[in-house]
């Protein structure tokens, strides 16, 4: 199992995986007072985490399914990727998707986390592609 230095500056204990075969694990929000979410309100939610992650490894953010699926809420840019080399505090971007406000406390989950190693490529410019059975189709074109 890879190790991954972390700073928790929040009252929070460090994230865990819920079960043994979990990918990710919940991140929870660091707040001095709670925030009131408006319906189409998007806001940065701070974790108080900071991680050191391995060369060649991101980390990346994902909505909490109950979330979205009860409340409305999710992460903006989801998945959002932070990169090996970034060392500030871990944010979540949340929207509210519902027509409710919706109240965010010190300590909810708000967010998980997966950590991935990737692979970095070198681009070889062409003018043109192999075939392929699917070719230029796409946006549904492999559906009824």
């Amino acid at each position: 199992m890879q190790k991954i230095r972390i700073i928790n500056r929040s009252d929070h204990p460090l994230p865990k995986y819920a079960t043994e075969d979990s990918a990710g694990f919940d991140l929870r929000a660091k707040l001095s007072e709670e925030i009131k979410l408006q319906p189409m309100e998007r806001q940065l939610v701070k974790t108080g985490l900071f991680l050191e992650l391995p060369t060649r490894y991101e980390a990346q953010i994902r909505p909490r399914s109950g979330l979205a699926l009860k409340k409305g809420i999710t992460v903006l840019n989801a998945p959002g990727t932070i990169d090996a080399d970034y060392r500030g505090e871990i944010g979540v971007i949340l929207i509210n998707l519902s027509q409710e406000e919706f109240t965010i406390n010190n300590g909810d989950r708000i967010a998980q986390m997966v950590i991935a190693e990737y692979q970095k490529v070198d681009f070889v410019e062409v003018e043109q592609l192999e075939n392929s059975v699917r070719g230029d189709g796409g946006f549904g074109s492999t559906g009824k």
